[in-house]
């Protein structure tokens, strides 16, 4: 028996399969091999012993990854209708039923995309009622198909170059309101990955174009990430309105992977500095309730304020507004026992439909939940403009809709990075090293 598909760019297939048995949930089954390699264009999987006959039956389900993200192919089911030799030739034609695909093997018979949800129950009476292979959780993803509880649907542990993965995309642009930073985004030497590990590294603009480079202009529309004929790709110097002095980096699974309710963890290395601040975070893929001031939300999993006084103090939790007093008024604080910028951390964030929880190190520090009336009451408070747009949503709400993962290194603004005083940059590299992953919660929705 030989089982095979076309290579598209995958670093795995896996085939697991019972005969004449179907396979139960997720179970190993009869077959349960994983393949790292493919051969001549193909990833194939062989059992030269089995004996197959007409008529068997083969219950099947498949897993791939393709640039770091995982599909799933459930209740695969196939009949032996004939059989073929080494070079796929029938060994006897008159008993072979002309199909498309070769006779006797299983390629190019199921698509490596996850199975979409049926919507009903089959309705031949000879088959049973359709049951999930799993039970089902209430994350849901950008990739067609059901979700099951636990599962593992995205990590990258930076062990190859961020273009080579095609999961992240570095941005390149200028970033500007609400918070301003003083610095631009370039892919340049200051991204780059290393050892499993992920450094973005600050660098002035004079040491790449010149100096007094920040009194001229830059344009970076052939290749900016934001929106062309805008102040994202290109500005020009005016009396005391400089360039931003400093280039740092950004990358984003927008145009890959996003999610709705999860667990996300990272496990980095803070850096240390004034006026240096990191950014990891999710941030809203379709910005449902809002474009300005973070109306769609922000969901900082951590962040550190590279400052001496201040690099003990670990920050996390969800941002509503852009300006005081509600823009930190549910973010989390947890005090270290050294700076964050010491040594590596996990750093964890679990968003529910019903509230959000803060860990580091496995230590839960932080945990907010809406009132029955959601975030709106106490906005509407305080004034926030896109208060009233949450009524739209349920009570979660900005939070209640498609989230994506961002990691950035920002220098200065008027918000986060806001600290009078020169500028010193003192061992600020912010490194991502072992896991960024995200894991699909299970819980019940009433």
């Amino acid at each position: 028996m030989r089982v095979s598909i076309p290579d598209e760019g995958f670093s795995l297939f896996a085939f697991h399969g019972n005969l004449n048995e179907e396979i139960e949930n997720l179970q190993a089954g009869r077959w349960s091999r994983d393949i790292i390699k493919p051969k001549k264009g193909r990833w194939t999987f062989t059992d030269r012993d089995v004996q197959l006959k007409i008529g068997d039956k083969i219950y099947f389900w498949t897993y791939v990854i393709k640039y770091g993200l995982g599909y799933r192919q459930d209740n695969g089911e196939w009949m032996v209708t004939g059989y073929v030799d080494e070079a796929g030739n029938p060994v006897n034609p008159t008993s072979v039923t002309p199909i498309n695909t070769t006779p006797g093997t299983m390629e190019n018979h199921q698509s490596v995309k996850p199975t979409p949800a049926p919507t009903s129950a089959p309705t031949s009476p000879n088959k049973p009622t359709f049951q999930y292979p799993c039970e089902l959780s209430i994350s849901q993803v950008n990739v067609p198909g059901f979700v099951c509880k636990g599962q593992l649907l995205f990590e990258d542990n930076f062990n190859s170059e961020i273009d080579k993965g095609k999961v992240w995309t570095p941005e390149i642009k200028f970033p500007g309101e609400p918070d301003y930073p003083f610095n631009v985004y370039l892919h340049e030497r200051n991204l780059r990955v290393r050892d499993g590990m992920l450094f973005i590294n600050p660098m002035t603009l004079e040491s790449k174009y010149g100096e007094d480079f920040v009194k001229q202009s830059l344009d970076l529309t052939n290749r900016c990430t934001g929106v062309i004929g805008t102040p994202d790709c290109a500005r020009e110097a005016c009396g005391a309105h400089i360039l931003p002095p400093i280039i740092t980096a950004k990358i984003t699974t927008k145009n890959k992977f996003s999610f709705k309710y999860g667990r996300v963890e990272i496990r980095a290395k803070m850096p240390l500095g004034d006026w240096i601040y990191p950014e990891i975070q999710l941030e809203p893929l379709n910005d449902v309730y809002g474009i300005r001031n973070y109306a769609s939300g922000r969901l900082r999993i951590a962040t550190v304020k590279g400052n001496v006084e201040s690099a003990k103090k670990l920050y996390g939790g969800p941002i509503m507004c852009d300006t005081e007093p509600y823009r930190s008024v549910h973010l989390r604080e947890e005090i270290g026992f050294d700076l964050w910028s010491n040594a590596f951390h996990n750093y964890s964030l679990e968003w529910r439909p019903d509230g959000i929880s803060l860990f580091v190190d496995d230590k839960k520090y932080g945990e907010v939940t809406p009132p029955a009336e959601g975030f709106y009451g106490s906005a509407h408070e305080k004034l926030v403009p896109a208060a009233s747009q949450w009524l739209k949503g349920t009570a979660m709400a900005p939070f209640d809709d498609m989230f994506y993962l961002s990691l950035a290194l920002n220098v200065g603004g008027v918000h986060d990075g806001s600290r009078p005083g020169s500028m010193t940059l003192v061992h600020c590299k912010l490194t991502m090293s072992g896991f960024t992953r995200y894991r699909s919660k299970g819980f019940l929705l009433k």
